[in-house]
């Protein structure tokens, strides 16, 4: 990892050296930091805390015992809610908030650092919020055995090595009504509309 590299908004080259000497037995395989931001504080600022930005993470690092170690939180991106800022008069205050609205945040980062911290934020909170969005569905359609879902396949959960040896699984072989709650789930979600609803449970009643 090139230093000069991490310098771009003034951040401090002390700080930044030591962080990156002691950051990477923390990062994973194919993981690299994209971005560093240094604590200034306005009357002592021997041992600034930083926050490491990754492709995969946010890590809150603070030094302690006078900078001789240093603690570390890291929060991966897919479990992160919200990123955000507040200006003052002498720096900026960094929040953030994970899916299970735990907070953590990190006061005196100079502005262009922090506005650089929520921009990086911004842009992967965006993908990651399709990522769960993505998730949350696979695991709603699942959770509805053979249900189509606008005329999709259905997703079936079974072992791969017994996938040619039985039939799709049908909605007939289910208890109605648990099929009808599932598909009230499904509508509650947005993923399928009322009239497929209404269909599909016109369909099930008429086999009671």
């Amino acid at each position: 990892m090139n230093l000069k590299n991490f310098l771009n908004e003034e951040q401090d080259p002390q700080a930044v050296e030591k962080l990156l000497g002691r950051i990477k037995s923390l990062l994973t395989s194919q993981e690299t930091v994209e971005y560093i931001a240094v604590q200034k504080k306005p009357v002592l600022n021997v041992s600034p805390d930083c926050i490491a930005l990754t492709n995969r993470r946010i890590i809150f690092c603070r030094p302690k015992n006078f900078g001789l170690s240093m603690d570390f939180q890291d929060y991966n991106w897919v479990d992160i809610a919200d990123c955000h800022i507040k200006e003052g008069i002498i720096g900026s205050t960094f929040i953030m908030k994970t899916v299970s609205s735990h907070i953590n945040m990190m006061d005196y980062l100079p502005k262009n650092q922090a506005r650089r911290l929520y921009q990086f934020a911004q842009e992967v909170e965006e993908r990651m919020r399709g990522v769960r969005r993505e998730k949350n569905l696979e695991t709603l359609r699942a959770s509805a055995g053979g249900v189509t879902v606008n005329n999709a396949t259905p997703i079936i959960a079974q072992p791969q090595q017994f996938q040619h040896e039985q039939k799709p699984l049908l909605i007939e072989n289910e208890d109605p009504f648990a099929v009808l709650q599932k598909l009230k789930g499904l509508v509650e979600h947005g993923i399928i509309s009322a009239e497929e609803f209404e269909t599909k449970k016109n369909e099930i009643l008429s086999r009671v």
